[in-house]
């Protein structure tokens, strides 16, 4: 019974590790275009 529940815990660990590793280097997500004029505090004016 111990072997059954490490092994559930050590796949959704392993499956959990890949989806961040998914999410974080293959999905991006769209640069926001970020005019420069206005008062957003980029320190360009």
């Amino acid at each position: 019974m111990n072997t059954i529940i490490q092994n559930i815990l050590v796949f959704t660990a392993m499956i959990l590790a890949v989806a961040f590793l998914v999410k974080k280097y293959f999905i991006k997500k769209p640069n926001a275009k970020k005019a420069c004029g206005g008062d957003d505090g980029c320190g360009c004016h």
